[in-house]
């Protein structure tokens, strides 16, 4: 499989199903930015971290490429006209929402409650949470946007909503296990 195929020269690439679009696109964007995301949950899979979170973010990371596989694939030819998928593309279901939510749950159990808002930062391996967090709330800026022209399986806007906030949990877990400080936002009063 060769890597350049010098097609995408003028400005445009092709989604699955083959339709040609501009590299603007917001399906583009969209998909980008979840392609983006996943390189961020390498780094911090990459730290020195515990096994249970690189698990989670392994499985995450495979989960990314089915949201990225539907994001780019033209609805119009997904489907054939006796109704059957033309494209064999796994899908988000229910199961993969759940297991975030009991990561998070099972994280929170040792968590101090919050009382304010937290500035990212304390350790370079929560930083990295925090920015993966960010750019996980701007794909679901662009699915959304992508959804209300073009809608496909909600199941993927569900996925990245609950994995921004898995994120979040994640970088207070790592802080408590990397003993990094917590710096709670207060703000500053004038006058």
């Amino acid at each position: 499989m060769k890597i350049y195929t010098k097609t995408g020269d003028k400005g445009t690439t092709a989604l699955f199903g083959g339709t040609r679009v501009s590299k603007h696109h917001i399906r583009i964007d969209s998909y980008g930015t979840i392609d983006e995301l996943n390189a961020w949950l390498g780094l911090i899979r990459d730290q020195e971290i515990d096994e249970r979170s690189k698990n989670t973010l392994a499985i995450t990371q495979d989960k990314l490429f089915t949201v990225g596989a539907v994001l780019a694939t033209d609805p119009e030819k997904a489907v054939l006209k006796s109704g059957k998928e033309r494209l064999n593309i796994p899908k988000i279901d229910n199961t993969d929402i759940e297991l975030l939510e009991k990561e998070m749950d099972a994280m929170n159990k040792s968590l101090p409650p919050m009382t304010h808002f937290i500035l990212p930062g304390g350790h370079t391996t929560v930083s990295y949470c925090h920015i993966a967090r960010t750019v996980c709330r701007r794909g679901e800026r662009m699915a959304t946007q992508l959804f209300e022209k073009e809608p496909f399986d909600d199941n993927v806007l569900s996925y990245i909503n609950r994995l921004s906030d898995y994120l979040f949990v994640l970088a207070r877990k790592l802080s408590k296990d990397l003993k990094a400080e917590e710096i709670k936002w207060i703000p500053e009063k004038k006058g």
